[in-house]
C-alpha cells in the first residue's frame, strides 16, 4: 500500500504546478485576444485610410472638373466670332474679296466625290430575311411543342 501513495503521490502535481498551468492558460488566453484586438485595429485604420483616400481623389476630382469647364469657358471667348475677328483685324487681316481669290488647278487631283445616302427612286430597299425560327414566341413554341408531342401520342 505504501508503493501505491508514493506512486500517487508522485504523479498528483504539486499545487504550485497547477497554479502555473491556469497563469499559462490565462496568458495564453490574454495574447489571443490581444492578437484578435491587433488584426481588427489593421483592418479599421486600412478602411479609414481607403475611406481618407477616397475622399481625396473625390475632391480633386471635382478640383480639376471645375479647372477644366474654367478653360473650356476661356477657349469658347478666345474663339467666338466677335474676339477672332478683332485678333484678325489687329494683325492686319481682311475679309478676301472673290477677286483677289486665285484658284490652281492641280493635275491629276480628283477632288471629293459626294456621297449620295439616298435610296433611289426606283429601287425599293430589300426586306430584311428573318428565319421563320426567330418570329415565334417563346409562349408559341411550347404551345406548338406541346401540340406536336399531343399529337403524337406522345407524354412529355
Amino acid at each position: 500500500m505504501n508503493n501505491v501513495n508514493q506512486i500517487v503521490q508522485k504523479v498528483r502535481q504539486a499545487p504550485w504546478r497547477i497554479q502555473h498551468q491556469w497563469i499559462g492558460l490565462f496568458l495564453l488566453g490574454l495574447v489571443l485576444m490581444a492578437m484578435v484586438a491587433a488584426i481588427y485595429l489593421n483592418v479599421t485604420v486600412r478602411a479609414t485610410l481607403a475611406g481618407r483616400e477616397t475622399n481625396s481623389l473625390r475632391a480633386m476630382i471635382t478640383t480639376n472638373q471645375r479647372v477644366n469647364s474654367d478653360l473650356e469657358t476661356q477657349l469658347a471667348g478666345l474663339i467666338s466670332i466677335e474676339s477672332m475677328q478683332k485678333r484678325a483685324d489687329a494683325m492686319g487681316f481682311q475679309p478676301a474679296d472673290p477677286t483677289d481669290i486665285t484658284f490652281v488647278a492641280v493635275p491629276g487631283y480628283m477632288g471629293r466625290s459626294a456621297i449620295d445616302l439616298s435610296v433611289p427612286s426606283g429601287d425599293q430597299p430589300e426586306a430584311p430575311i428573318i428565319l421563320p425560327e426567330y418570329t415565334e414566341s417563346w409562349f408559341d413554341y411550347f404551345m406548338n411543342q406541346q401540340a406536336s408531342s399531343n399529337s403524337t401520342g406522345a407524354n412529355p
